[in-house]
């Protein structure tokens, strides 16, 4: 082999190093990212809702007391007593302690009129002191007298009635299985209508599922000895789910 051949060949080789390398390295990568968008499944995702009705069995209401004086230690004495007759009330309706809980306690000063001729501050006229408990009532057949006996001791300031259910889970169980049935009849139908065929689920994931409580702000009053009425109506237990399947 002559002089110049050999330095062609040395060279040629020396040229040549960088493509090779640069093959290696690039094939495996181009493998790599021709295995990963072959093994992307295709996928059918479809969600279910459940909802199951029942009637309540429970009810909270808001009641309490607001008084008002000259002085804070009057309106606040004012307003112990009228709040002790309402707790007493509870217990004789056989309230449990624990079924009670205080909301709301205030002092606020009250101030006279608004005159846009005075030069001065409004002064202080008075206090005004609202205390305010959450009652939990567990039989809703004593929710109607509950009403009225608290108006009766001295309650001036009643809120909404909540109802609910005890123990929803249940129905909530019941929620769930039906939120399932739901999204397989939708994936079902679904598959039918574009011709595809449903492969094993992949994933089953969980929406909202609970019962809200329902607020009544207005009931009606019956004149006479009959205690107030009330309605508890259904609560709605309900439930979601969405599922993914493989289409084969």
């Amino acid at each position: 082999m002559s002089t110049r051949l050999s330095t062609f060949l040395r060279g040629g080789a020396a040229l040549a190093a960088p493509a090779i390398l640069l093959a290696l390295f690039a094939a495996p990568i181009a493998l790599k990212a021709d295995a990963g968008a072959a093994a992307t499944p295709r996928l059918v995702t479809v969600s279910g809702e459940g909802d199951v009705k029942a009637t309540p069995d429970q009810a909270t209401l808001s009641a309490g007391v607001v008084t008002q004086e000259k002085t804070a230690a009057d309106a606040l004495a004012s307003n112990a007593r009228a709040m002790n007759e309402v707790f007493a009330t509870l217990k004789k309706l056989g309230i449990p302690d624990h079924a009670i809980q205080t909301s709301n306690f205030s002092v606020q000063p009250q101030y006279e009129p608004y005159d846009a001729n005075r030069t001065q501050p409004p002064r202080i006229v008075g206090y005004q002191v609202s205390n305010t408990v959450n009652v939990r009532v567990d039989d809703l057949k004593k929710l109607g007298p509950s009403l009225d006996a608290l108006v009766a001791a001295g309650s001036n300031q009643l809120g909404g009635v909540a109802f609910s259910i005890k123990n929803p889970k249940p129905l909530l169980a019941q929620a769930r299985e039906d939120a399932v049935k739901d999204a397989i009849e939708r994936a079902q139908t679904y598959a039918h209508a574009a011709g595809i065929t449903l492969g094993p689920i992949v994933s089953i994931q969980e929406g909202g599922a609970e019962p809200p409580p329902r607020p009544v702000y207005a009931m009606a009053m019956k004149q006479g000895a009959d205690s107030t009425p009330v309605a508890p109506g259904e609560e709605s237990v309900s439930a979601s789910v969405t599922i993914s399947w493989q289409i084969k």
